[in-house]
């Protein structure tokens, strides 16, 4: 039973993407972060390499998961509870994001421990299109909004605790392939949303944000049931995404229109300055 790690993603995936698969909605992150740094290359999060590891147990199956791209903390898939201790020995750990079980056992290993953030992971259900829903239509994004998409990515970040760094890759990417759609109304974009790439057959949609002087009207719910339906009729399993429990806005308007808890994870700093 043993830790193994490198900053290759292809190896990593090569190794661990099939134990991955099989759990898909608990792996989101693993997914898509081991997925753009594929397709963008080992900086695509900073400069520095990427650490991903696997865990084998003892019949040698890859049963545990970790990737930190710094100077983001390292974020694990499901691992057992027998392959923390030699985690934290195996590499040095600055925190966490984890499933609240296991991040609140290695948070036990550190006294002063900070918790950032606690995310609710939902799964969509039954589609509930808002009815009767707002005024407008969504749209696809185009290079002409990419100056207002920027700043809304980069405004989503800073109310979420998010980096915004990425800001332009993160629209330029998403657009060129689709991910990205606009709620318009009265010729103004008013809200977006956007989708992963669909691995494993599950998405995970993200970035749903609307500027305050046009919330209220019920744009972020429209766009993301218009996303969240698009995604399943193109073949996605699992329609995905992570909400904020100190958000219970957001967290109500998606039970709305049928998504479902499936589990909550932490952010934890182990020493905060």
């Amino acid at each position: 039973m043993t830790w193994t790690f490198t900053d290759d993603a292809d190896v990593f995936l090569a190794t661990a993407g099939p134990a991955l698969a099989t759990r898909p909605a608990e792996n989101t992150l693993l997914l898509t972060i081991t997925a753009t740094l594929r397709s963008e290359g080992p900086q695509a999060y900073g400069p520095e390499p990427p650490v991903l590891g696997w865990w084998r147990g003892a019949d040698g199956e890859v049963t545990g998961t970790l990737v930190r791209t710094p100077p983001f903390v390292p974020v694990l898939g499901a691992v057992p509870a027998e392959a923390l201790v030699p985690l934290t020995e195996a590499i040095p750990l600055p925190g966490v994001n984890a499933d609240r079980a296991t991040a609140t056992a290695l948070a036990a290993r550190w006294p002063g421990h900070r918790v950032d953030a606690e995310h609710r992971l939902y799964r969509l259900g039954a589609l509930v299109p808002p009815d009767p829903g707002p005024v407008g239509a969504a749209r696809p994004a185009t290079a002409a909004d990419r100056a207002l998409l920027v700043g809304w990515v980069r405004a989503f970040g800073r109310e979420t605790g998010q980096s915004g760094t990425r800001a332009e890759q993160i629209v330029d990417t998403c657009t060129a392939r689709g991910g990205l759609t606009v709620w318009e109304s009265g010729g103004l974009a008013v809200s977006m949303a956007s989708v992963s790439r669909r691995i494993a057959d599950s998405v995970r949609v993200s970035a749903v944000y609307t500027p305050p002087e046009h919330r209220g009207r019920g744009y972020a719910a429209a766009v993301t049931a218009v996303v969240s339906g698009s995604a399943r009729a193109e073949g996605a399993r699992e329609v995905l995404l992570f909400t904020d429990l100190a958000n219970p806005t957001s967290n109500g308007v998606y039970r709305r229109i049928g998504y479902e808890a499936v589990s909550d994870r932490l952010l934890i700093t182990a020493a905060p300055e």
